[in-house]
């Protein structure tokens, strides 16, 4: 397949509700992620490693469609990700934990336009289900706020609750040490070598660095080149990923994101990532994205609950 272009594939698109049927769904962004380097730098007494990263939202992702029901159910529409039931969906599992802790008794209708590919390292699970929590609390009128949803994320993930928070930020502990960060403005060619990585297997690999040296912001913003402790033990496993790598070499340094088997290569200017797209050869999955200031779930949210309109309906903020 030759390389396409998908940074305008509607993850920023606000919500728009569908009266088609009688009832209405919104539509909220679920925004991919990057980890422009991974560092694991010890390991917890509980056998959890010990993070630095740093997290870049993108402005391209999947899309999930919600719609308030008045039954208490909450039903996943369409496929879910091989392999999982229903009941094990992380948008499902966020909805019924929102559900739970806000003693709410309403329920929701999900259904999900996925983009982002499972075990890319893009974050598409967890954004998925940051996005149920922060939609369903508003559309809910549940207000748990944005720290209460944080910690509700963790319950179901490490990288849930930056796509909660909706910043780009520097990350420690497990990942759930949130510090926001700026970023310049930056465009990024994407590619899935279309290998789901086994995440749990990876962090048992024998030939994964698990003690290096602790980085600063300031080695960050210096440009020290600070790698992915995942990206040796991949590149040597999967030829798939070695592949991937060779051909972004051509236009750039690439860039192995997360545990996945994602990798990108970082450019100053949307016409420079998608001029070199077009440099890479047929046969890869590969497109172009955006790196995005803030979450465009947030701003999903502010278009349709400006904070004026939910203060005085409600009495809060969000």
């Amino acid at each position: 397949m030759a390389p396409t272009s998908q940074s305008d594939a509607g993850a920023n698109a606000a919500p728009v509700d569908d009266h088609s049927d009688g009832r209405a769904w919104s539509l909220w962004p679920a925004p991919a992620k990057l980890n422009l380097f991974l560092r694991i730098v010890g390991r917890r007494a509980d056998g959890y490693h010990l993070l630095q990263t740093v997290f870049r939202l993108l402005d391209w992702g999947d899309t999930i469609r919600l719609r308030p029901r008045d039954d208490g159910r909450v039903v996943r529409h369409g496929a879910s990700v091989a392999g999982v039931a229903e009941h094990d969906d992380l948008t499902v599992r966020a909805a019924l934990l929102l559900q739970k802790e806000a003693n709410s008794g309403q329920g929701a209708d999900i259904l999900i336009e996925k983009r982002i590919p499972a075990g890319g390292g893009f974050g598409g699970g967890s954004s998925d289900a940051a996005t149920v929590l922060v939609a369903l609390d508003a559309l809910w009128g549940t207000d748990l706020g944005v720290d209460r949803l944080a910690e509700l994320g963790l319950r179901l993930g490490a990288d849930v609750p930056v796509f909660v928070r909706g910043e780009n930020a520097w990350a420690e502990g497990v990942g759930e040490s949130l510090r926001p960060i700026e970023l310049a403005p930056a465009w990024y060619v994407l590619v899935d070598p279309g290998v789901h990585a086994p995440t749990a297997a990876l962090f048992q690999s024998a030939e994964l660095t698990r003690d290096a040296a602790p980085a600063t912001i300031s080695d960050f913003v210096s440009g020290k080149p600070l790698g992915n402790a995942f990206e040796p033990v991949l590149r040597k496993r999967e030829t798939a990923v070695e592949a991937a790598f060779a051909a972004l070499s051509r236009i750039g340094s690439p860039r192995l994101t997360g545990s996945g088997s994602g990798c990108f290569v970082e450019f100053a200017t949307r016409e420079t990532a998608e001029a070199a797209l077009l440099e890479l050869p047929s046969g890869l999955r590969a497109w172009t994205a955006g790196g995005a200031g803030r979450s465009p779930l947030h701003a999903a949210l502010e278009t349709r609950f400006p904070q004026g309109r939910r203060q005085e309906a409600q009495g809060t903020r969000f």
